[in-house]
């Protein structure tokens, strides 16, 4: 697998959950690590945690990517930091959960900003440099919910099939220029998301949850391997080519059965 010792990550939505895992993993690898969320005192316990273990550089910038300006921002930081990525883990997201009819629009305006919007433009923008050097990795977290209608997740899982479906086609394009893209469809991590997402887990969740540590290290395996996606664990793998096999209106009944048996409320 390629050896990135000394090349810079930026990880999105690094102050929890699978941004960490992504961040140790990378940092594990000898990648100095460009550090962005919103919640700057997690990201510098994160960037000690680091500097540390693995003895390499680190950069936090607290930043909301949902903000429309924010994509640009983090870009022109970095440039003028002398900073040039050549790793970019686009993580950063969330969910929501419930009927579409009673989700409040903000809250989906935001969802899709940071899911959708700030991934494409952040890909774009980054993607545009490193084709610049001829070399790049690029590493896209979509969902197991890529794969099928999801009532209940109605937007996040069409947001999600977008992230897929565009990111196998940039693949392609960008291959020719020595930037190599890979999408992750993780199922149920033991996250945040959950939470976040304002939904008490399924009995479905709950036996089906994986460790992120090992979603991560599946996730950058995948990437350094040439892969252009990869569904961690086996079970997950499973559903994900069944439904392919599926008529869409079965797949979003069995998707419905599957999430939304949990019910509203903390986690």
């Amino acid at each position: 697998m390629t050896d990135l010792r000394g090349r810079w990550a930026l990880v999105t939505g690094a102050s929890s959950g699978l941004g960490v895992d992504f961040a140790r993993e990378l940092a594990g690898r000898g990648c100095p690590v460009v550090l962005v969320a919103r919640r700057e005192e997690r990201l510098r316990q994160l960037a000690a945690e680091l500097e540390a273990a693995h003895g390499v550089a680190t950069h936090v910038l607290a930043l909301d990517l949902a903000d429309r300006h924010a994509p640009r921002t983090l870009h022109e930081r970095l440039r003028a930091d002398g900073i040039a990525v050549d790793v970019l883990v686009n993580n950063a997201g969330f969910g929501v959960f419930g009927p579409f009819l009673e989700i409040d629009w903000e809250r989906e305006r935001q969802m899709l900003e940071l899911d959708v919007l700030a991934v494409v433009e952040l890909t774009k923008r980054f993607a545009t440099d490193m084709a610049e050097r001829r070399a790049g990795w690029i590493l896209q977290v979509a969902s197991i919910g890529a794969f099928q209608p999801t009532p209940t997740y109605a937007t996040y899982a069409a947001a999600k099939s977008f992230v897929l479906s565009f990111s196998d086609a940039i693949a392609h394009e960008l291959r020719p220029y020595g930037v190599h893209v890979c999408t992750v469809c993780p199922g149920v991590t033991a996250t945040e998301f959950l939470t976040v997402a304002g939904q008490r887990p399924t009995l479905y969740q709950r036996l089906m949850m994986m460790q992120s540590p090992a979603v991560a290290r599946s996730a950058v395996r995948a990437l350094l391997r040439g892969r252009t996606s990869v569904v961690p664990g086996v079970g997950n793998a499973l559903s994900a080519f069944s439904m392919r096999l599926m008529p869409r209106g079965i797949q979003a009944t069995i998707a419905k059965a599957a999430m939304s048996g949990g019910g509203s409320g903390p986690t």
